[in-house]
């Protein structure tokens, strides 16, 4: 059986949360509102529900940290709250929410848990998005003095910062589908908010790295393995314009080397938000990067799809066996990401940030016997032990998610934690795919 021991020696073990799906305390001790929290109350979000409670994770940290201690879990992933640190995005600082990361992060290393924080995971301070959100320019500055903020507190405490969780999704879902917060629809909002993440991480990471020099910077890539659903021409053709978006739309800027507009001509008109100097704020200076890997997606050609003309063909439509969020569960996909973003000269260390599944799971006599994610889990990490023979960039990797938790719009249906979550009572029931994991780890 594969053990931890079986990877190198100095590989990073870890599960993943954020603060928008876990904290709830929307209102309290001076937290300011969040787009989140007024998409909630837009009713947006399936069955009307809201992250105003999420898992009480604010008023019951302490429990949380203890479970993942017995777990022998080293490594936990986090975010902090935007609209807690800063309540109206800007200017007065909330020393409550100041206090709430210090007693999280204290509480983490006096346990023997390594902090790792995620700046922005998607819980922009309302009072920004009224101001333009991510379409605003201004928001590079406004994440700066965020993030200036928040290493001027935790810097000398916290080696690992990643600035942007998933900057495709929620540019694409937030401002262009319009099916996340803040709701925006259009190519035009989409081109302007991602230009601006694009922007705003090459900016902060050179801010962060000149004035933390001893700190690892990076950000979080949503990525995925993708197959034409036939040989066909179009079909190939599609699937190399879907890859360009998933995979490439946001590191490659990041990196140097712009935006992938040749292979993606629909979205060239991205280059009409650049200003002299931009070419060079774009490169950032990471030191690692994460992935964020679920799945693999099959595209054909689709001529009634706007800009990709390509679409996705559903799991559940090839009738293959996927999860309760109709992904393919299809290990070979992790192997096949990290071969695609190790081959970027740029790229120096990767970690899988996120990795894990959605399944019905049953509370029954006090146990979660969740065989399909302990298999699941089981199955990728085999797979991530075969890329780490090859890939001498992977360095780490990290459950999604620690709990069950506030799923976007999903709301609390889709339960992706290793530990479960009675939202009614808010009681805590260490799942068997956490203990499979403690096991794992424990060798």
């Amino acid at each position: 059986m594969l053990k931890a021991s079986d990877f190198p020696a100095d590989f990073v073990w870890g599960v993943s949360s954020a603060a928008a799906q876990t904290e709830g305390a929307a209102s309290k001790d001076g937290r300011g509102p969040s787009i989140w929290d007024d998409f909630a109350k837009r009713k947006k979000v399936k069955g009307n529900q809201s992250p105003e409670q999420a898992c009480e994770f604010y008023d019951r940290f302490e429990e949380d940290i203890l479970l993942l201690k017995s777990l022998g879990i080293p490594n936990f992933r986090f975010s902090i709250s935007w609209s807690r640190i800063l309540p109206d995005g800007t200017g007065a600082v909330n020393k409550a929410g100041i206090n709430f990361y210090h007693k999280l992060i204290d509480t983490c290393l006096q346990n023997g848990i390594e902090p790792w924080i995620t700046l922005y995971h998607w819980d922009l301070p309302l009072a920004l998005e009224k101001k333009g959100g991510w379409k605003n320019r201004e928001i590079i500055h406004w994440f700066k003095d965020y993030a200036a903020v928040c290493l001027a507190e935790y810097g000398e405490k916290v080696k690992h910062w990643m600035l942007l969780n998933e900057p495709l999704v929620f540019t694409g879902a937030g401002y262009f589908a319009g099916y996340h917060a803040p709701g925006k629809r259009g190519m035009s909002n989409f081109l302007a908010a991602a230009y601006h993440a694009a922007l705003a991480q090459g900016y902060v990471s050179k801010f962060i790295k000149t004035n933390y020099p001893n700190v690892q910077v990076g950000a979080t890539f949503s990525c995925s393995f993708n197959t034409p659903y036939s040989l066909k021409e179009k079909d190939l053709n599609a699937c190399k314009r879907v890859d360009t978006l998933l995979n490439k739309f946001f590191i490659e800027p990041n990196l140097g080397l712009g935006f992938p507009v040749k292979e993606l001509s629909a979205l060239k008109a991205i280059n009409k938000h650049m200003q002299p100097g931009d070419e060079e704020m774009l490169k950032a200076d990471f030191d690692f990067i994460g992935l964020q890997v679920y799945t693999r997606e099959v595209i054909a050609h689709s001529f009634f799809t706007p800009y990709l003309r390509a679409k996705i063909v559903s799991a559940s439509k090839r009738k293959v066996f996927h999860t309760n969020m109709n992904w393919e569960v299809y290990p070979d996909a992790i192997f096949e990401v990290i071969k695609l973003f190790s081959a970027y000269e740029g790229v120096k260390k990767i970690y899988i940030t996120e990795n894990g599944a959605s399944f019905s799971d049953q509370l029954l006599n006090g146990r979660v016997h969740d065989f399909h994610r302990q298999d699941y889990l089981e199955k990728h990490i085999k797979k991530l032990h075969e890329a780490s023979l090859f890939f001498p960039k992977l360095k780490g990797y990290f459950v999604w998610s620690a709990t069950d938790n506030f799923e976007w719009t999903e709301g609390y249906k889709q339960r992706f934690g290793i530990i479960h979550i009675n939202y009614e009572t808010l009681e805590r029931t260490v799942k068997d795919s956490a203990y499979w994991y403690r096991d794992f780890l424990s060798n």
